[in-house]
């Protein structure tokens, strides 16, 4: 296991939130049955996402991709590695978007990343996914930093973080790839274990529970 990932800050796997309830919002572990709903959600936003996330690039992809990818996504969960949600309304609206902590800012930290349907947007979903996020990584799994990163000029996702508390690091020049080759500049947002009380995430109102439906927040 990665220094700083989930489990060697948190201990056992078990603890892990795999499903998060907010206000409107159900964030929870991708299942392959979430295969379809997942690639309708995309294909119907790929002029949307495509701008801003590389992955997008590879879009449409077949149902069957999908599934593969949907089981990738729990397999990494169950096993510590990386942990990829579906943002769904709990309305019974279903699949809205997508986010995650992932291991990849260094050790004592995650990064949150998020995208939402292009029917979607506008309602503040991407905001109160990562502020459930927020809390599920400092008060569960003991971090000390969490980090969103974005492209400078997408700013609808640059203003999630500006909402939450964290505070704008700086701008890296050219360290986003994108398939093509392109090189863009990366936006850093961060926010530190000690400032998260006096920060809007720590108000939240969030339920987690662990793989067998146990509260842990």
């Amino acid at each position: 296991m990665p220094p700083g990932s989930a489990s060697d800050r948190s201990g056992s796997p078990e603890r892990h939130a795999y499903r998060v309830e907010t206000g409107r919002l159900t964030v929870r572990c991708y299942e392959p049955a979430d295969a379809e709903a997942l690639r309708a959600a995309v294909a119907s936003s790929s002029e949307h996402l495509l701008p801003w996330l590389p992955w997008a690039a590879a879009e449409p992809q077949s149902l069957d991709q999908k599934i593969e990818l949907t089981r990738h996504f729990r397999g990494n969960f169950d096993l510590g590695r990386d942990f990829v949600y579906a943002i769904l309304e709990r309305d019974g609206g279903g699949l809205v978007g997508g986010t995650g902590l992932h291991p990849r800012c260094g050790p004592g930290g995650m990064e949150i990343g998020y995208w939402i349907r292009v029917d979607r947007t506008g309602r503040g979903y991407a905001t109160e996914a990562s502020s459930a996020l927020v809390r599920v990584a400092f008060e569960l799994l003991q971090l000390e930093f969490v980090e969103i990163n974005c492209d400078p000029r997408n700013v609808a996702s640059a203003a999630v973080p500006a909402k939450l508390g964290f505070r704008q690091e700086g701008l890296l020049r050219a360290r986003l790839r994108w398939p093509e080759g392109e090189r863009r500049d990366k936006q850093v947002w961060t926010l530190l274990a000690a400032d998260y009380a006096a920060s809007p995430c720590a108000a939240a109102i969030v339920e987690a529970y662990d793989v067998v439906g146990r509260r842990l927040l």
